[in-house]
């Protein structure tokens, strides 16, 4: 009795995983324009989801989202069933394959997003301590950097209009990459290279007291 239900348990636990592995893949299939169709309409809608909050409010924007699905579907409802009247047929509720999936959330599969979630959490935080407390002076005056970068992105944008231009650069940075993959990658590598020499050169110039040090 109990090998079966941990046979049960390790059954529901590898399909939770394979569905989030499902659901990760169909992203990156989203994301590199696999299915272009599929590709423009998730562009398409988050765009102009964007877009409507950044000059509407979010209650303003949900309201008008779901009166226009509600429109489409009592339509759609409406047309289907005025259809059957008129064709005398029986082929029941146009929605009824959608109704009766089992869209339900398990247990396990809460409980695995839940376990990967805190990994990330502890992960970090464990971060945010090393750079803030300054464990390695290079690293965080990196952090200082990219902070210091931000202060003036953040007097520019809104945190709306980051949103949308990181939705641009989710859909678009793919397809320049695909096409431009050998060009980008000797880019990045040049980039790389000389940022190292850069970091190589002040680290050098540091006292040996807060040099980087190596983990043992």
């Amino acid at each position: 009795m109990a090998d079966s239900t941990s046979s049960c348990s390790d059954s529901s636990s590898s399909s939770s995983s394979s569905s989030l592995r499902c659901l990760s893949h169909s992203v990156v299939q989203l994301v590199q324009w696999k299915q272009p169709r599929m590709s423009a309409v998730a562009f398409g809608l988050s765009f102009l989801v964007l877009v409507s909050v950044a000059t509407l409010s979010i209650i303003s924007v949900v309201s008008y989202l779901l009166l226009a699905c509600l429109c489409v579907t009592i339509t759609f409802r409406v047309y289907k069933a005025v259809i059957q009247a008129v064709q005398k047929s029986d082929d029941g509720h146009p929605f009824r394959s959608l109704l009766e999936r089992d869209i339900s959330v398990s247990s396990e599969s809460v409980r695995l997003l839940t376990d990967q979630s805190l990994i990330h959490l502890n992960w970090f935080i464990s971060q945010s301590r090393r750079l803030l407390l300054v464990q390695d002076l290079v690293d965080s005056l990196k952090l200082a950097a990219v902070m210091w970068l931000m202060t003036y992105i953040g007097s520019v944008f809104n945190g709306v209009t980051i949103m949308i231009l990181a939705d641009i650069m989710f859909f678009t940075t793919p397809l320049i990459y695909q096409k431009k993959k050998a060009q980008i990658d000797q880019n990045v590598a040049l980039l790389r290279c000389r940022l190292e020499e850069t970091l190589q050169k002040l680290q050098n110039k540091l006292p040996g007291a807060v040099k980087r040090t190596k983990a043992e």
